[in-house]
C-alpha cells in the first residue's frame, strides 16, 4: 500500500489501517518504525495485518506514545486536549485492557452498559 492509498477519511478505517496510515505520515516505512520501536518487523505487520486486538496492552499503548495518538479511540484528539495515557487512572486502563480483550460482541455489550450506567444516578456524581 502506498502513501497515497493509505491516507483516506479515518470515519471508516479499521484500527490497524488508522495505525498504518500514522506510521506512514510519520515514518518512511513500516520497517522503519518498527526499527525505532525496537519490536520485530513481522510482529508489526501481523497486528497490522490480523488485527490489533491480539496485541499485548503494553504493546499497543507504545506504539500509540510513540505516534502520539490516543489509545482509546487511535486519534490524535485525545493527545491534542492534553489527555495522554500518561494521564489515564488505573481504573481507566484497567477497562482498557478488559475491552481490547474482548470480541465484537462484547465489546458492543460493554458499550451498551456503560451508556445504561451513565443514566442511572446512583453511578453519576
Amino acid at each position: 500500500m502506498s502513501k497515497k492509498e493509505a491516507i483516506t477519511s479515518e470515519e471508516t478505517l479499521s484500527k490497524e489501517q488508522i495505525l498504518k496510515n500514522e506510521i506512514l505520515t510519520q515514518y518512511k516505512s513500516v520497517r522503519q518504525f518498527a526499527i525505532e520501536m525496537e519490536m520485530p518487523y513481522s510482529s508489526l505487520m501481523s497486528a497490522l495485518d490480523k488485527g490489533v486486538s491480539g496485541m499485548a496492552y503494553e504493546t499497543v499503548i507504545s506504539i500509540c506514545k510513540k505516534l502520539g495518538i490516543s489509545p482509546t479511540d487511535f486519534s490524535k484528539n485525545g493527545i491534542e486536549n492534553g489527555n495522554t495515557v500518561e494521564e489515564l487512572s488505573d481504573h481507566s486502563k484497567r477497562l482498557i485492557a478488559y475491552y481490547s480483550k474482548l470480541n465484537v460482541d462484547g465489546k458492543q455489550r460493554l458499550i451498551e452498559l456503560a451508556e445504561d450506567f451513565t443514566e442511572l444516578k446512583r453511578y453519576n456524581e
